[in-house]
């Protein structure tokens, strides 16, 4: 089912909107990024976020973009995309980041997008209109991705505890508030690197919708930078509302517990992101926060807590593709 080109205005305003979504998506995932160096009290919030941007951005040179493929060739058929679906797929995503940003749950900004995609392409064109391979590769890692941070944070935290077995507390914590500057730099980068690719994927689709880029093509320069840009200006206004659930409600922790949450979650981030998967940084880091806390004693994770985490998880994907499908017929009936 091909589609007729958009018109340069629309597609500028759907630029415009995927645009804002980047940055809500750095405002809504700022704690993921922040919250272990604040609840260890590292750094200030406002310092906190300030870093995490400057490393949002820095990832611009650090990444190819396979994720962005992913997201502009391998979630739906590009050849049933069309103003209505984009629109749809933006407002189902961004209704769903405000609301969890509100009530200040930790959900994932990129399977709400993945969600908002497919629930826009199948009210269009049925579920023949999603690609198998990518979308299944997608939702595995929504469970892979968190169980991969859990056992690296504790793998970490075990080799941690091994070798620092001689020494001070004092020293210790000491030593890992330096270190853990250099751990939430790692994670902040591999955030910026997976997240702001999935807005350039996004952006790619309303190009090639317009005519103005081919299938095939590379994203532009342009498209590139101003990801970056919007997901670090995302990130410094930070998502305050979610900072306590990620670093103080799930469980306690100390400089050495962040350093080992953040490297199990940076190296996790960076795995995905060379193999072109779009996972998410909020299930990422909250499992490596959960394998650190159980680590140290099971009872130090509060379970209700992560329980109510995973059930915002389940829910994110079909609860903005069923925004973005009403929003597609909306826009379909009343334009």
């Amino acid at each position: 089912m091909e589609t007729a080109p958009i018109g340069l205005a629309v597609v500028i305003v759907l630029v415009l909107i995927a645009l804002a979504f980047d940055f809500l998506n750095g405002f809504h995932d700022a704690a993921n990024s922040i919250a272990t160096i604040v609840s260890t009290r590292v750094l200030k919030p406002q310092y906190a976020v300030a870093w995490a941007a400057v490393f949002n951005f820095a990832a611009l040179f650090v990444f190819q973009l396979h994720v962005a493929g992913t997201i502009g060739r391998g979630i739906v058929d590009p050849g049933v995309v069309d103003h209505y679906v984009l629109f749809g797929a933006l407002v189902g995503a961004i209704g769903w980041n405000l609301a969890t940003w509100y009530f200040g749950i930790p959900s994932s900004s990129s399977h709400a997008l993945i969600g908002g995609l497919v629930g826009a392409a199948v009210a269009k064109a049925g579920v023949w209109s999603l690609v198998g391979s990518g979308l299944l590769k997608t939702v595995a890692f929504i469970f892979i991705s968190p169980v991969l941070g859990f056992l690296l944070a504790a793998a970490v935290m075990v080799a941690v505890s091994w070798l620092c077995s001689r020494s001070t507390p004092a020293r210790v914590d000491r030593w890992f508030r330096r270190l853990q500057l250099v751990s939430a730099s790692a994670y902040s980068l591999g955030h910026g690197g997976n997240d702001a690719q999935k807005t350039m994927g996004v952006i790619l689709l309303i190009l090639v919708s317009g005519g103005y880029v081919d299938a095939a093509d590379k994203v532009p320069a342009w498209v590139v930078v101003s990801c970056y840009v919007a997901i670090a200006l995302g990130t410094l206004f930070g998502g305050w509302r979610i900072v306590k659930t990620m670093g103080q409600r799930i469980t306690k922790l100390k400089p050495v517990g962040g350093f080992c949450a953040e490297t199990g979650g940076a190296v996790s981030l960076f795995l995905a992101t060379a193999l072109g998967i779009p996972v998410s940084t909020t299930h990422t880091i909250s499992g490596a926060i959960i394998g650190v806390g159980s680590v140290q004693k099971v009872s130090a994770v509060r379970w209700g807590i992560a329980g109510d985490i995973v059930i915002a998880w389940i829910l994110t994907i079909p609860c903005s593709a069923f925004i973005a499908a009403v929003i597609w017929w909306l826009a379909q009936h009343l334009s």
